[in-house]
């Protein structure tokens, strides 16, 4: 019985062995890429240098990251020849294929299933746009006609590179791209000591460091919107040590210009040596290429520093200020936003007064947050009303002109709150156009805050949300002021305009939105835009460009605020960070702090209230009108002074941090106690830093009648300050001072 079995086996095999002999005659040819010129491309600024080496087979390799280098091609001849295993450590741009075998920074699926990529050197070119050389470097995969372009953007005067990659697909089938990180660096250091974010709702920005081992640490997003929530785009890398320093030491920056699923990988091999990723997420997102269609990646930036976080931040918000946060620098209003103060709950009168107490502390704007709109489905609380963006006739029935002429009346420029992205189920826009929610065929279509999100991967998405801003534009003349809010991640992913090409929708939602943005500043330049996002949830460097400000976290208690302020400042520029003095017992922790605490933590940010001030008392109005007030003579200092951390939060009972002119000739110090400390008899020692140590400073304390420092309103050389002079009595949880100094 069993040899009619065997029979009819072989009778099958055969053919398929038929097959596989036919198969290898068909085995096209050997391509090897031509033989190129040993060289370095040097991408330099004032004081680092990214330095790559080209060897003779056309692999291009990360050489040097660090301090610049008068002759960097000194680098050629510095790479060994290594073992078979890891003759493509170090690669550039490393692609899945040859005889790379780690995590790859670009994967592509051929139309014939194959995976394999072997990019070779091209050629470089060189110009310059003002204070930006760009360097691009080519390469090709000389089997398929892949074209990958390298491009670096380095910016001399703040010592910033930023890169992003253009692939082209040169061949005459459809590809899709697996993996396609912006960028790719290799290290080489004895010690890594990685620092990056992690947090939650209200608990944003929350700091970590990490000593990096012998495998691999992976930071992800896959929240598709609010993809910072959770953790950030960035990091900070030490380099030879395991102590985290302000001041000292050689620290890598790194961020992702983008606002949608990122990773960011760190994967240390057996050398030692340390491969970082960054890019988009590569989670559900294979993105197709036709033939002749090209893929530009976001941005990703570094900053090398050998000062310490510090000089590395310093360098970053130095970038962003001139290149990527939108009018960065330039000092944005000081404002009281409805939303803590009135809810959902409010009448035209109830916004009239509450401008009237704006305007005579001394604010310069009133922001009207969520709950204006919606009349069939009246927003009256967050389960209605989203996507129905007419004035809701019955709440405000003198309409949002009225309200923003009274504001202009009264001095004030007037801002008004979007949620342009959603929609409530309970809207006429949902029983209209449910195919324009993110949504999976035939299963539930989940509610996060009781709402579901438009699908900005279909243009005609993109339209309306557009409409929406433009059409808020229009409800009065004069409108100074955006809050573009996003309250949920998206969930159960889904377009119905993509069809079957979903896995390209988490890319192109992210898109779709830059579209929108750049029309809304094609035809607003000049309007300012907070981007919220529940707080943190968009706070990126892509959303930056064309964002005035982001806010922070939803958590407005002053002593939250010392963690998440600090946290966000090692990467973004304070000009960015909205911070505001708000009700007390603290509507999100409960806590109970003092109104000049709050003035002091929130003037280290852009400032602004976010109360009824009508529970204030007479004294409390006084103080905030004084506050106020202060803060204008300096706050130039926080929107375009060089930051300098003094002390830490996240490291024991006080928190100091310091903004300095570029000239040095002015700072301002803020200064706070974080937890009661029972032997700070003779004050704590903050030593200054960034000024001039030949020049005399007059040292004058805000906001008090005595001061809390014996030198109050005396001279001092910036040696003396900066030397350990300089000891404020802080005696107590939430003791604070603020102290301008003036050169003489």
């Amino acid at each position: 019985m069993k040899l009619p079995v065997l029979a009819a086996a072989l009778l099958v095999a055969l053919p398929l062995t038929a097959q596989i002999r036919k198969a290898k005659t068909q085995v096209p040819p050997i391509v090897v890429p031509p033989a190129v010129e040993r060289q370095v491309v040097a991408v330099e600024t004032d004081n680092s240098a990214l330095v790559l080496l080209v060897e003779e087979n056309g692999q291009v390799f990360t050489a040097h990251y660090g301090p610049r280098v008068e002759a960097p091609e000194q680098f050629i001849g510095a790479r060994g020849k290594g073992e078979d295993y890891n003759v493509c450590d170090g690669l550039a741009y490393p692609a899945t294929g040859g005889r790379f075998v780690g995590e790859p920074a670009l994967q592509v699926k051929y139309a014939d299933g194959t995976h394999n990529t072997e990019l070779s050197f091209t050629g470089t070119t060189t110009t310059q746009r003002g204070n930006c050389i760009s360097t691009e470097v080519q390469l090709l995969d000389y089997v398929t006609q892949l074209q990958v372009k390298l491009v670096y953007d380095a910016y001399p005067r703040e010592d910033v590179i930023a890169q992003h990659v253009e692939i082209l697909n040169g061949g005459k089938k459809p590809v899709e791209l697996l993996n396609y990180a912006s960028a790719a660096l290799y290290v080489d250091a004895d010690e890594y000591l990685l620092t990056h974010f992690w947090g939650a709702w209200a608990a944003e920005m929350q700091l970590e460091h990490e000593r990096l081992g012998h495998d691999m640490k992976v930071i992800e997003s896959r929240r598709g919107v609010q993809a910072t929530q959770g953790n950030n785009p960035s990091f900070l890398l030490s380099l030879n040590t395991s102590d985290f320093s302000e001041t000292s030491g050689e620290v890598i920056a790194g961020a992702l210009a983008w606002s949608g699923n990122f990773r960011l990988s760190f994967d240390r091999d057996s050398g030692g040596r340390l491969s970082i990723l960054g890019g988009i997420s590569p989670f559900a997102s294979a993105y197709p290429l036709g033939a002749g269609e090209r893929f530009i990646t976001p941005e990703m930036i570094f900053t090398w520093s050998a000062n310490g976080a510090g000089g590395a931040s310093r360098n970053l918000h130095r970038w962003a200020r001139q290149y990527s946060v939108y009018d960065g620098g330039n000092v944005n209003p000081t404002l009281l936003n409805s939303w803590e103060g009135a809810y959902f709950n409010f009448t035209t009168e109830t916004l009239l007064r509450m401008m009237d107490d704006a305007a005579g502390m001394g604010l310069e704007m009133f922001v009207l947050d969520d709950g204006w709109f919606g009349n069939k489905f009246p927003r009256n609380g967050d389960k209605a009303g989203l996507g129905d963006w007419e004035v809701n006739s019955a709440k405000l029935p003198e309409g949002i002109e009225y309200l923003a002429s009274y504001a202009h009346s009264k001095g004030l420029k007037f801002g008004i709150w979007i949620e342009p992205e959603m929609v409530n189920p309970q809207s006429e826009l949902a029983h209209a156009h449910m195919d324009w929610v993110v949504q999976s065929p035939g299963r539930e279509v989940y509610q996060g805050r009781n709402q579901w999100v438009l699908d900005l991967s279909n243009p005609a998405v993109q339209d309306f949300v557009f409409g929406i801003f433009d059409r808020t534009m229009q409800l009065a003349p004069g409108i100074d002021y955006i809050k573009w809010d996003c309250n949920r991640v998206i969930q159960s992913f889904g377009s119905p305009y993509l069809g079957t090409e979903q896995d390209r929708f988490f890319v192109e939602y992210c898109q779709g939105l830059y579209s929108v943005m750049q029309r809304i500043r094609d035809k607003y330049p000049r309007v300012m835009i907070q981007c919220c996002s529940s707080g943190g949830g968009r706070v990126d460097y892509g959303a930056l460009r064309y964002c005035n400000e982001i806010w922070t976290s939803d958590n407005t208690d002053a002593l939250s605020r010392a963690s998440i302020q600090y946290a966000t400042s090692l990467i973004y520029p304070a000009c960015v960070m909205a911070s505001h003095v708000s009700a007390v017992p603290n509507h999100q922790t409960g806590n109970v702090t003092p109104l000049k605490f709050r003035f002091d933590m929130a003037c280290s940010g852009r400032l602004g209230m976010e109360l009824q001030p009508r529970t204030l008392s007479a004294d409390e109005k006084a103080l905030a009108q004084r506050c106020i007030g202060s803060y204008k003579a300096y706050r130039d200092l926080v929107f375009s002074g060089d930051l300098y951390r003094l002390a830490s939060p996240c490291d024991g009972s006080y928190y100091g941090l310091m903004y300095v002119s570029p000239d040095r000739s002015r700072a301002v110090v803020f200064t706070y106690c974080l937890q009661y400390e029972s032997r700070n008899v003779g004050g704590k020692v903050f030593r200054l830093q960034g000024l001039d140590p030949a020049r005399t400073y007059q040292v004058v304390e805000q906001n008090v009648d005595r001061s809390c420092w014996w030198g109050n309103g005396q001279t001092f050389t910036g040696d003396f300050l900066m030397g350990g002079g300089f000891n404020p009595r802080l005696p107590q949880l939430y003791s604070s001072a603020v102290f301008v100094l003036e050169a003489q």
